[in-house]
Order: structure tokens, then sequence, then C-alpha cells
């Protein structure tokens, strides 16, 4: 064979000698293509595994960790919720609605395989500045695309976050996380084994779409790839939502020793992790597998990333009740092969016999790489950046009302307003700190929320992927649910570049010295490394999704002031610093400075604090200060009544105290006459608390150390917020 051939199709050659030897022979050409997608990155995790073994998957909460298609978490009574996230960022990129809609379907499905039934979608999604048409285009594709999968199916796009930094032009993030529930009793695997149990094809039809798919998430995005639309996969939603239904008839009934989504590599991965995880083989009859166009090669069936199928693995003797169940929701379901003992994945051609490959060679002995990691040029010089000059450009109101219209921190009303986040049993609709669902039945509710300052990670790998899961954790706790576990989809350029594996590693550590210490254990997720266009890597993105519970639903907390005469209070310090900071990136241009330093024991005896104050009814609301700082977060939670701020502190900068970031930092409203006991228990934990006023009138007014900084009505700087986004979408250029 041609090396072009291998190389074409993405593997190194001594990638293909080492095929050779595990084969004992040169392989043909759907072999290699067969071997192409399996070791893919993508597949394989050839270059993350030696890192991710760092990761805390382990918990008494953890009923299911890495390894399967998704991750489990007990939330007592024998109910578990079921949650992930992947990514879709370069099919995203070439074809926005199409390449968002099929990554909510996909991850919808690693949700269903695992018996559970899907009750929440959020979206982690990255831009370019959208002043740039392109980004806007691509913004309004993606969104479309998410809208337009979700509303269908009917589940409730209930969250997510979104950033815009010129890192991301031409190469958006589009992370997709779903969550299901199931009750214990209903836990499914994607496992193929019984030996002569039959293989069965269910769903859509297999067509040319999405071949070497997987190929494709695992190399760069330049101008000259080779790649097409042709790569991106076309999603029926409609058709989502009955195999969603017959799948979950047949778990319920125990009539599946296995299932798996065919996602990545289609019917090649299915067949193969879940036989690998069986220790079994399998042998299929390709002829058999009903196609979407005729003509249709070994090659193109075993590579087809056509969307809305599955491989199942029924008990022997109930194949004709699996066919008549998915018969009744209007779908197919043909038996294509049976499960053996020799460890083989073993294809057929009308009884001819196309490839024979070791299931562990695909899978166990995929490639292993420890590469070489080195620190970049840019960040010693970035972190030793002096900022202590710098002061406030503008008055406080003019910086507050750009800051405001910044659509990293303006409302994303425009985005969400086009989801369906009504549907099931939504508690209340994005905009909070967290997404809240109920357990239909109880008083339970879960929380969710997905979160990633990459302008943190950036500056210092280590703090910034450690931040990522501490503000996660934050906004759990800010709608007053528990912090359970973590998935997270992690977004970095090309690896084989010591300085992005360097950032990648680095970042891993920080989520997991943060993971350990929050106690949130790593239940699995994604790694899309190639994030890069034209040479140029997007800012490390490691995305987080995390879930908390909520044990009663009536200690669900606002992130807005709710009446007036409430005491306000800032818990934490009273300054933030620049390092990182809106303000440093809109008004110096400037993305540089040290992190604040990193206590995470501190940060989770805060958090500590906020669940014991709620679980007592001391509190009213919370919000956590993040991005812009005291007076964006005091803003954000004006939305229906004003407030007074009355701060007065020695040695003070207005620019760090009202627009200053840092962690760990929250805003908090309780009674007058409970507010007395807060102040006491605050002085008997050690923990910092100032008070900042009191909320009533319909203006923010911010004083500090005797002077007026601001003093803005509700009616001036809320649309700002609200429709600044809007109005730049909405704008004709």
């Amino acid at each position: 064979m041609e090396p072009n051939v291998w190389r074409t199709m993405g593997l190194k050659d001594e990638e293909y000698d080492r095929i050779v030897e595990l084969i004992g022979r040169e392989p043909n050409f759907l072999e290699v293509g067969i071997f192409s997608v399996m070791w893919s990155e993508h597949c394989s995790y050839k270059t993350s595994k030696p890192v991710l073994k760092e990761f805390p998957t382990e918990g008494p909460q953890v009923l299911q960790g890495p390894g399967e298609n998704a991750g489990i978490v007990d939330i007592g009574d024998g109910q578990a919720i079921v949650f992930k996230i992947e990514s879709h960022n370069h099919p995203s990129a070439i074809e926005p609605f199409q390449g968002a809609a099929t990554g909510v379907g996909g991850i919808l499905r690693d949700i269903f395989t695992m018996g559970a039934r899907p009750i929440a979608v959020l979206d982690s999604l990255r831009f370019g500045p959208l002043e740039e048409e392109n980004n806007k285009q691509l913004l309004n594709g993606v969104v479309s695309g998410i809208g337009s999968y979700g509303n269908s199916i009917g589940i409730p796009t209930v969250g997510g976050d979104v950033y815009f930094n010129s890192c991301y032009n031409g190469n958006p993030l589009v992370n997709a996380m779903a969550v299901g529930f199931l009750e214990h009793q209903h836990i499914a695997k994607g496992v193929a084994s019984g030996v002569g149990n039959p293989v069965m094809v269910v769903g859509a039809r297999t067509g040319r779409d999405g071949i070497h798919g997987a190929t494709f998430a695992s190399v760069d995005l330049g101008e000259d790839s080779e790649y097409s639309r042709y790569d991106v996969q076309v999603g029926d939603p409609f058709m989502e939502k009955l195999l969603m239904e017959a799948c979950l008839e047949l778990i319920h009934a125990g009539a599946l020793v296995g299932i798996q989504d065919m996602g990545a590599a289609g019917l090649t991965s299915s067949s193969s992790e879940m036989a690998s995880r069986g220790n079994s083989g399998i042998e299929m009859e390709l002829s058999l597998v009903p196609r979407r166009e005729k003509g249709m090669t070994p090659y193109e069936v075993m590579l087809s990333e056509t969307q809305e199928r599955m491989l199942i693995v029924p008990k022997a003797g109930r194949e004709k009740e699996v066919q008549e169940v998915f018969a009744r929701w209007g779908l197919e379901a043909t038996v294509v092969g049976r499960v053996t003992a020799d460890g083989m994945l073993r294809l057929l051609e009308d009884g001819k016999k196309v490839a024979e490959i070791p299931v562990k060679a695909l899978t166990d002995e995929a490639p292993v790489y420890n590469r070489p990691a080195a620190e970049p040029k840019y960040y010693q010089e970035l972190k030793s950046k002096t900022l202590s000059d710098i002061r406030l450009k503008n008055s406080v109101e003019e910086v507050f009302l750009t800051l405001l219209a910044q659509p990293t921190i303006a409302s994303k009303e425009w985005i969400y307003r086009q989801f369906d986040h009504q549907a099931g049993a939504t508690v209340v609709a994005p905009g909070a700190d967290a997404a809240v669902v109920k357990i239909k039945g109880s008083k339970k509710a879960i929380a969710l929320t997905t979160d990633c300052n990459s302008r943190y990670v950036f500056l210092d790998p280590y703090v910034g992927g450690a931040l990522a899961v501490v503000e996660a954790a934050q906004n759990i706790v800010c709608v007053g649910a528990r912090p359970l576990a973590i998935t997270d989809c992690l977004n970095f350029g090309n690896p084989e570049k010591p300085e992005i594996f360097w950032q990648f590693k680095q970042a891993c550590a920080g989520i997991s010295d943060a993971c350990k210490v929050l106690n949130t254990p790593v239940t699995g997720g994604n790694v899309s490394f190639y994030n890069e266009i034209a040479d140029e890597a997007i800012y490390p993105t490691p995305t987080i999704g995390m879930i908390g519970l909520l044990e009663d639903i009536d200690r669900f907390l606002p992130n807005t002031f709710q009446s007036a005469a409430e005491q306000v209070y800032l818990l934490g310090e009273p300054e933030g610093e620049l390092a990182g900071s809106e303000y440093l990136a809109v008004y110096e241009n400037l993305e540089a400075g040290a992190l604040p330093n990193l206590n995470l024991a501190e940060i989770k005896k805060r958090l500590e604090f906020l669940l014991e104050l709620n679980q007592n009814g001391l509190l009213l609301s919370a919000h956590d200060i993040s991005e812009g700082g005291l007076a964006i977060a005091l803003a954000e939670m004006t939305k229906n009544i004003g407030i007074k701020v009355d701060i007065n502190l020695e040695n003070t900068e207005a620019l760090k105290v009202l627009f200053g970031e840092c962690l760990g930092r929250f805003i908090i409203s309780t009674t007058k006459q409970q507010a007395g006991e807060i102040e006491a228990l605050a002085a008997a934990k050690n923990i910092p608390l100032l008070f900042l006023g009191v909320t009533g009138g319909n203006n923010l007014q911010l004083t500090l150390n005797g002077l007026k900084s601001l003093d803005l009505n509700l009616g001036k700087y809320r649309p700002v917020y609200e429709k600044s986004i809007a109005r730049i979408m909405d704008r004709n250029e």
C-alpha cells in the first residue's frame, strides 16, 4: 500500500508500522480506514490519556465515571443524574447550523443510551468579536442550529455560557452538555457480551455524510483544509425523538445487553468499543446494514457518521420484540451480526470477508504519546506585566455602561430567547447563576452550569483551570445547591506543539486540584485538540460542566434583589484585581498580569458558609462576582429594584473596588432582622464580610469613601445590559 493512503487518513508512518505488527500482515484499505478513525486523537485520546489519568474520578456519589457514554451521579432515593459535555467545534466552523444541531443530537444520544431520559441541554459557546460579520454569521447559525434541534425534540436548553474573543476568529467553540434522569435499575451500558447474542443496527439508514468526521476533528482547521461540508452530518430531531422513545422502552423492558450511539466513527467505534468493553468479538454482514444511498462500499458504511443511529445487542431470542418496538415508532431495526468469543471485529460483504481486526488493537492498543511540554515565552512576560500604574481612564459611569455593553458581559437574552427553555420542569429561565431543573415527584432539584474564563487560563493555565471549576461551583452554590461532580470539554490547540501541551497539562492539574478540594469528581467528558487556524491557536478553554443537588426546591436562591429594604453584603475581599479583567482588555487593550493567589481551601470554606446560611433560611439572594467586578454584579442583581451602596475603606482604589476581578467573592442579601446573625456567623468563622447597603428605589447609587461615583436609573442601564447583543446582531452592516 502506498504511504500516501494512510497519511491522507491521518496515520503516521510509525503508526502504520504498529498496525502491521499488531495484525501480523499488511492491512487492506478498509482496515486502514478503521484504524485511522479509531486511532485518531478524537477517538483514542492518545495524547491526553496520560494526563487525564490524574483526575479524581471516584466518590460516594459517582455511580459511573469515565469510560462509558456518560457519567452517572447518585442523588438519593434510588435516583440518579446522567450528564456529559462534548464538542462539535470544527463542524460548526464549516456549517454552523448543522454543526451545532448535530452536536446537540449527539450528546442527547449519549444520555439516553445510558437509560436516562434527557431533561436539559446547556451550551458553552465561544466566538470572535461581533464587530466582524463572519462571527455574527457563525453565532446566528450556531444559535439557530441549537434552537432548531432542541426545540424540535422537546428538550429545554436551560443555560450555558458565551464568551467573545479574537482568538476564536474562524475557530468557534460549540460545546454541548446534556443531562438526564433515571432510576438506578434502568442504567444501561455500551457493552457487547454473550456469545451468540444478535447485533442490530437501529434508527436512521446509513448514508455517506460525516465520513472521516473523527479524523476531521483531529486536525487543524486551516484555510487549506481538504475537508468540506461533506464531512458535516445532517440531523433529524424528529427521528431522534422516535429513536429515544424506542430505546428507552427497550432498556426499561430489560431487553438489551448493551447499547451505544453511533457517534464519531459511526459503526466502527460503536462495534469495536462495545466488543472491547465486553471482552468479546463482533462479526457483521455489512450488506445487511440499511443504506440510504446506492453503491456504498464497506469503507463508507463503516466510517459513515449518519446521525440518529444506534448499535444494540439484544438478549438472544428477543430480536422480534426489538423490531416490533422500533416498528411501532416508525423505525428500522436490523440484525446485522452477532457477538463472538474470539475478540475479533470481523466484517463481511455478501459473505466475503472484507476486514478482520483484533478488537483490542483498535482500543487498548492505540498508541499513547507522552509529548514534550514547554512553558510558552509569553507566560512569564505577561505574568510580570506591571499594572500598578493603571487608573480609571474615564468616569465611573462611562466605564460602567461600556462594560455592561460588552457581549461577554451583557445579557445573553438574544441567544436564549430562541431556545425552548420552559419545556419539562425548568425552575428558572436562563440568566440565573445556574440553571435549576426540578425532579418530578419530589422536592429535589438539580443545578446545572457551564463555565470557563479562557483569558484566565491563557494567562495562567494552572490557576485558570482551577478557577473554571471554582466559578462553576460558585454558580451552583449561589442558587442554593451543593456541587456534586463535573464533566469537562477540554478545548486546546495543537498538542504536538510543546507550548500547547504545557497549557493542557497545567490546566488539567488545576482542574484536578480544584475538584479534589471541592469534592467534585470528574465523571467523563471530551478532549478537543487542534483548535487552530492559520497556525494560531485559540486560548486554552477547558470548559467545566457541573451539576449540583438542591435537596429542597424551597431553598432556591435568586440572583436578583426581590424587594426593598434587603440588607446587602459583599462576602470576600473588597478589592478585585486588574489581571485578566474585562476593564484591562477594553480600556488598555491588554490581556496580562499575574492572577490573584489561589486559595482553594478558603474558597471551599466560603462556599460551605453560603450553603449553611441558605440551609438556615438566612439568605434572600446570592450572586457571584465575576467578569466586570462588583459594579457589574450589582447591575445584574438590580433587575427590578435599585440599591444605595456606601463603601468606606482606607487605601482602596475605585478601579479595583468597582471593576476589579477575583473569584471567591459574592453579593448576598438578607432581611434586616437576620443581618446581625449573618455578621456574627461570619466573624466566628473568620469570613470577610462587608456591608454594602440597602435595596430600594429605582437607581443604582455607588458612593466610595464619601465620593458619589455612580447614580443611574434602572431605565438607563438595564436596557444597555439586556439589549446590547440584540442591537449588534440586528444591525445591518
